[in-house]
């Protein structure tokens, strides 16, 4: 298994650390969501430093590994590893995120509310592939259905959010009745990668 290069993601997680303490400060989400979508698509733009501890599918469904959570819980880093076939519910964030494709492909449907009755509809649907970043925010779209775009394989996106998404209280919709219900995430695994010993690293 060849060394993985842990100061990629070293190095991400201390810009986007910088990034987010001087722009949260000054309430200036464009300037979070602008700089660190540039962060970030340099990150997934090398396939050279996820552990395999987090890239692992489950069949039929998804799973969300946390990478990193700030320690003030300013931001989170997630691994979502998507099995063919799999997909969210229709659902909401409450804060900004980051979607960067690592791996194969994922289709993004989004919803916005009817003016007429209020119910929710579908208005975009995008495909993300390796390199590409997309977001997400209450204040430019905030509700969507996610899904693996390939059928034959497992795909991989890298997401971070202004919080500790795994943590925050959101909704997920049942569109046929119009209704939204509270859930909060999680993760799929309980330990974190170990990026911080640099006995084996190759990189600084």
């Amino acid at each position: 298994m060849p060394t993985l290069n842990h100061a990629r993601l070293r190095r991400f997680l201390a810009d986007m650390t910088s990034l987010v303490g001087g722009a949260q400060q000054d309430k200036d989400e464009k300037a979070i969501v602008d700089v660190g979508g540039k962060l970030l698509g340099d990150l997934v733009a090398h396939d050279d430093w996820l552990p395999e501890s987090c890239a692992d599918a489950k069949a039929g469904t998804y799973q969300q590994h946390l990478l990193y959570c700030d320690p003030q819980e300013r931001f989170s880093v997630v691994s979502f590893v998507w099995a063919p076939g799999a997909f969210t519910p229709v659902h909401d964030h409450l804060t900004w995120g980051l979607i960067g494709m690592l791996r194969g492909a994922e289709s993004e449907e989004r919803y916005e509310r009817c003016a007429e009755n209020g119910c929710l509809e579908p208005v975009a649907q995008t495909i993300l592939r390796p390199g590409e970043v997309g977001v997400v925010s209450p204040t430019i779209g905030d509700i969507h259905r996610v899904s693996n775009a390939l059928v034959d394989r497992a795909s991989i996106s890298i997401h971070v959010y202004g919080g500790n998404i795994g943590a925050i209280r959101r909704h997920k919709f049942d569109l046929a009745h119009n209704k939204a219900e509270d859930f909060i995430s999680g993760y799929s695994a309980t330990p974190l990668p170990n990026i911080w010993d640099r006995s084996k690293d190759t990189g600084q």
